[in-house]
């Protein structure tokens, strides 16, 4: 297994997790070595970025904290991730026909984010503080949920060129695998125990009952509400 000092044993994305105690990497031994190398690759110091670039970063990096809830270290690379990604045109093999190839569709979303800033704010997205990007990012989701246009895209393909790459990207980490307990590769040890509420040797018991969906989705109810408040008192 890789060795790792003891203050970097069991990480989880800003320090949160269900499972104390659990690290995927303690499992690493057991992996064939492409696998372990693809995956202990993802644990590197990202280096230049080779895709995005300065600016773009200053735009996509506050972007994907906001969509991911990244606030505070650790956190999961998913800027260099995505990054790696699109420099090396690793897409998913598809994009709507409204869109670009992705990367391109990347830089033209990221520009309008950007405009969108400097249209409400006069300021870059860069520049903003975070409750004021987090408005921007929320106007796309928003126009998206409706089935509205944004600048010329439908919003909803916009969003979900967004959350599709970031959510692989974040889920890709061994860091958010111990967040959700989960094993890593099952090729070639295989599981013995299969089945609801079984668990192999390595794993560990979810020390939290409640299940934390039917709590975010009571969140996005009482957002929307929110919105909608907000909307009718602004005479919308």
């Amino acid at each position: 297994m890789p060795f790792r000092p003891p203050n970097q044993h069991a990480i989880t994305p800003q320090g949160q997790g269900r499972f104390p105690g659990f690290d995927v990497l303690d499992q690493a031994h057991v992996w064939d070595d492409v696998t372990a190398g693809v995956v202990l690759a993802r644990l590197a110091l990202p280096n230049m970025l080779a895709f995005f670039t300065a600016h773009e970063v200053g735009i996509a990096a506050p972007m994907l904290d906001l969509l991911l809830g990244q606030d505070c270290d650790p956190r999961v690379p998913v800027l260099a991730l995505i990054d790696t990604r699109l420099a090396t045109a690793e897409t998913d093999g598809w994009h709507y026909d409204d869109m670009p190839e992705d990367g391109q569709a990347w830089r033209e979303t990221l520009a309008h984010l950007d405009e969108g800033a400097h249209t409400r704010h006069g300021a870059g997205y860069a520049e903003l503080g975070e409750s004021d990007q987090a408005r921007l990012l929320q106007d796309v989701q928003d126009l998206s949920d409706r089935g509205e246009s944004w600048h010329g895209f439908v919003a909803k393909h916009a969003w979900s060129l967004w959350t599709r790459y970031a959510t692989t990207a974040f889920y890709s980490h061994p860091w958010a695998w111990n967040e959700i307990g989960f094993s890593g590769p099952a090729y070639p040890r295989g599981y013995l125990n299969p089945g609801i509420n079984t668990r192999e040797k390595w794993e560990v018991a979810d020390h939290h009952e409640a299940d934390p969906v039917p709590f975010a989705e009571r969140v996005e109810r009482a957002r929307k509400a929110d919105d909608d408040l907000s909307g009718r008192n602004n005479g919308e």
